[in-house]
């Protein structure tokens, strides 16, 4: 009976676990806002982890564990370039992964 009694309790505490290590990538484009989030986020400063806290509780996670700017070649196959596209300043290819965790 003890080691019923074990095991449920072993099951439950890894069930648990797995719940609270339940995290997510998001990769977003990196767009100039005039506000200067988007240099604080693809930098890696400081200043973006409000942002990016922000981001992931909009999409029902408790908090952000990384971001940073992530080059197109990272991606693969996720996001097609044609010769023909046209880039404007710096926001051609500028792309931000966070790290999202419940």
């Amino acid at each position: 009976m003890r080691f019923i009694s074990a095991f449920i309790a072993c099951a439950s505490l890894l069930s648990a676990s797995a719940a609270l290590a339940d995290s997510r990538v998001f990769i977003i484009a990196n767009q100039a806002d005039g506000y200067g989030v988007d240099q604080c986020l693809a930098r890696g400063d400081k200043c973006g982890a409000y942002a990016a806290r922000a981001y992931c509780q909009s999409r029902d996670f408790a908090q952000a564990t990384n971001y940073r700017r992530v080059e197109p070649s990272e991606i693969t196959a996720a996001i097609p370039g044609a010769a023909s596209d046209k880039c404007s300043g710096n926001s051609c290819g500028d792309y931000v992964a966070i790290t999202c965790q419940r």
